[in-house]
């Protein structure tokens, strides 16, 4: 086994590469999806839990700046709603239903129904069923008319579509005029030691807390390799521009490791 620095030098950030690789392994086109199916099964109980031990519990300060960056309604004045994609255990369509004051709706669409199904008991518990939906789809495809949503969020899962400029035309055709698009990912890290202490921890320790917490480790290194497989920052908003978003931005979140792109469909 390489380890990481090694892992990480065979490794591009080409979105041409994306269909076909399953992390640092080659497939076959049309394979990829089942093979992100098959991992997100097998986490989905624990997902949270191994992003808590993955981030450090940073992917809960990035996803409330994402929500806080949205702002979403408050005033109820008008009907308002969220598409949440590829957020099958509700996490950030939770936040933004209760940064409203409980007053938009959110629909949450993940291709996953293990990930839904912790997801709808999530909101049963908390008490928002009725304002918070969750509907199996691909965000190749998306089951949604056009023009349907006040915005479209997805957090830490383009990253595993196979056909990621698809899914951005899909986001574009599904939100109303005057929209956004907002996007948290992992991203490129762009602070000098960082980046090598970074890659260190994930090669290594990820894996082993995903073995040790979930019993199977290999789901988490398709995950850290799947980070390195995915564009950087100024490659993904030029995709994002071109799938027709105007005033397209991104901001990094602890040095690139994690990266927040927004976009608007005037």
């Amino acid at each position: 086994m390489q380890d990481g620095q090694q892992r990480q030098r065979t490794s591009n950030r080409s979105p041409e590469d994306m269909p076909t690789s399953f992390g640092f392994t080659t497939v076959g086109e049309g394979e990829k999806q089942a093979l992100v199916d098959d991992v997100f099964h097998k986490v989905a109980e624990r997902y949270d839990l191994m992003n808590d031990l993955m981030s450090g519990g940073m992917h809960r300060v990035w996803k409330d700046a994402m929500v806080s960056a949205l702002a979403p309604p408050k005033s109820g004045a008008r009907p308002w709603t969220l598409l949440d994609v590829a957020g099958g255990t509700g996490d950030i369509a939770t936040r933004v239903v209760r940064r409203s004051g409980e007053t938009v709706k959110a629909v949450v669409c993940d291709i996953n129904e293990s990930m839904l199904t912790v997801g709808r008991d999530r909101a049963e518990k908390a008490g928002l069923s009725d304002l918070i939906r969750f509907s199996q789809g691909n965000a190749e495809e998306l089951p949604f008319p056009d023009k349907s949503f006040d915005a479209y969020t997805i957090a830490f899962g383009i990253r595993n579509v196979p056909d990621i400029p698809k899914a951005l035309r899909e986001a574009y055709r599904v939100l109303k005029r005057g929209g956004r698009f907002m996007c948290l990912e992992f991203s490129d890290v762009d602070v000098p030691m960082l980046d090598k202490v970074y890659d260190a921890f994930s090669f290594n320790a990820i894996p082993v807390m995903g073995r040790m917490v979930t019993g199977d480790g290999e789901p988490y290194r398709y995950l850290v390799e799947s980070i390195r497989k995915f564009p950087h920052q100024d490659r993904f908003a030029e995709m994002i521009r071109e799938a027709g978003f105007e005033q397209v931005t991104w901001r990094n979140y602890s040095g690139g490791i994690a990266a927040l792109h927004s976009g608007w469909k005037l």
